[in-house]
């Protein structure tokens, strides 16, 4: 009920990605339904039946991932203060996103199961004077089982999906510091103990000895100092802040164990231990994150794009008949290349994403550089993956245009929606993936806006970063591409 609420009550953008899902779900339910009705029309070739099946793998991955991402996006289920004391938790809203996930898919599953039995004939008489009857088996009756089976394929594997992408983790015990910290009186120790109760007291932490000066009196209460214009010393643990009052006192100073003299200056190592609200007031969304380290999937993605690559051409050279793209006539090594490539580009998109934002600030760069460049090594994770996807998706839709185009690019119906899918799903989630990165720096472009950046410059940036990958990936697609088609065009 919770989650048909915030369907309703979504906002019109939520509401569209969500029809988005629902589309592709109906297109990747529809193709299953078709490679069923070959296989109940063909009993004979088992084989080219399991072909057109395992060619719906490419569109069902598409649209989970899709749903994956949408899930990702949506303000509904995200978690915010006070909605555990009501009973939604990170569990609960985990739940309601999968829920959601699941309603969208099941009614394009729906909407494809009406469809599919519309072109059958089994509603209203065969449409399109029965062309359509021999990939649907018409006249035949459709096994209940494997129908459903087939129809809950894709809004269970994109629940499932979000449920294991948006789970909560677990946060283990904050990490010891990394500077010095102080124990029983002010002494520096490695780790840090819970003290007793009463241990000031036993200890003398309230007896103040007099100075050199001679000012002070031996029965004066710790708290007398404050009057003086001397902060009250730090409980034990707690950092002190190094202020000029404490040092130009009134001459007195608590003392509490003597210490062997310092040199003059701050110890290099209490400089780490000056407490936070002595620093600047700077806000952290107004300077970006330091860059990070380069993500370290660049290596695996271009030694599995290698590896794809090469088990396209070994397929293609060993097969009895030039294999292509379609679908009903792609060969399966020709398919596990295309996946293996589009692996590998996945895991390297990140590395070059952020590579591609490191070479942006690079020779002396300006603001403009800077901020472009920053963002894009912040975000190489968000942003990489989704445009790796991209790119493996574009590069074999030039393939079959390079492979098919002096043919007159003959796709065929369910070629065609199956291209159509994987494009749309992929291009869609690298939009929701920008808008995501929108969303998580909004903070940071509200306070540049508010310490008077001018907005003409934050476009200039996006349209700079977008320039950039668009350098980097456009001739990195057409080099997979050719590379993909070469073997094949024999």
């Amino acid at each position: 009920m919770l989650a048909l609420r915030l369907t309703r009550d979504a906002h019109p953008a939520v509401q569209l990605r969500r029809l988005l899902v629902a589309a592709a779900s109906a297109g990747t339910a529809f193709l299953l339904l078709c490679a069923l009705g070959y296989a109940m029309g063909h009993p004979g070739s088992p084989g080219t039946g399991l072909l057109r099946l395992a060619w719906c793998a490419p569109p069902l991955a598409a649209t989970v991932y899709f749903a994956v991402a949408v899930a990702r996006t949506d303000p509904g289920t995200k978690p915010r203060p006070g909605l555990s004391a009501i009973g939604l938790g990170p569990v609960r809203l985990m739940a309601v996103s999968a829920t959601t996930t699941a309603l969208s898919g099941t009614l394009g599953s729906m909407l494809a199961l009406l469809f599919f039995l519309h072109l059958r004939g089994d509603l209203t008489g065969m449409p399109f004077d029965g062309a359509a009857a021999d990939f649907l088996a018409a006249g035949r009756p459709l096994p209940l089982p494997g129908t459903l089976t087939l129809l809950a394929v894709v809004p269970l594997g994109a629940s499932i999906a979000v449920a294991l992408t948006l789970r909560p983790t677990e946060t283990g015990p904050a990490p010891a510091p990394a500077g010095p910290t102080y124990g029983r009186f002010g002494a520096y120790r490695r780790t840090s103990a819970p003290e007793t109760f009463g241990t000031y007291g036993r200890f003398g932490r309230q007896i103040v000895r007099p100075t050199d000066s001679g000012a002070g009196e031996p029965g004066e209460p710790a708290g007398s100092d404050e009057q003086h214009g001397a902060p009250a010393l730090a409980r034990t643990g707690e950092t002190v802040p190094a202020t000029a009052a404490a040092v130009r006192s009134a001459g007195t100073a608590v003392s509490v164990v003597d210490e062997p003299a310092q040199p003059s200056g701050p110890h290099p190592e209490a400089l780490d231990a000056v407490a936070p609200d002595t620093a600047p007031a700077v806000s952290d969304a107004v300077l970006l994150d330091a860059p990070t380290a380069a993500p370290s999937g660049l290596p695996w993605g271009i030694a599995v794009l290698t590896a794809g690559l090469a088990v396209e051409t070994y397929t293609s050279r060993t097969a009895p008949t030039p294999p292509d793209l379609t679908f009903s006539g792609a060969a399966p090594g020709v398919l596990m290349g295309w996946a293996l490539a589009a692996v590998g580009l996945a895991l390297a998109g990140p590395g070059l994403t952020h590579l591609c934002g490191r070479l942006l600030q690079s020779a002396r760069p300006g603001a403009l550089r800077l901020l472009a460049g920053r963002v894009l090594m912040a975000e190489a994770t968000r942003v990489g993956r989704p445009l790796g996807v991209v790119c493996a998706v574009l590069s074999a839709a030039y393939a079959m245009v390079l492979l098919h185009g002096p043919d007159g690019l003959s796709l065929g119906p369910l070629t065609t929606l199956g291209v159509v899918l994987v494009t749309g799903c992929t291009v869609a989630t690298l939009l929701t993936a920008a808008v995501e990165a929108r969303q998580t720096r909004s903070e940071t472009t509200a306070a540049l806006v508010r310490l008077g950046a001018p907005a003409r410059m934050l476009r200039g940036a996006a349209l700079l970063r977008a320039g950039a990958l668009l350098a980097l990936f456009g001739p990195l697609t057409l080099a997979v591409a050719e590379l993909a088609a070469l073997p094949l065009a024999r």
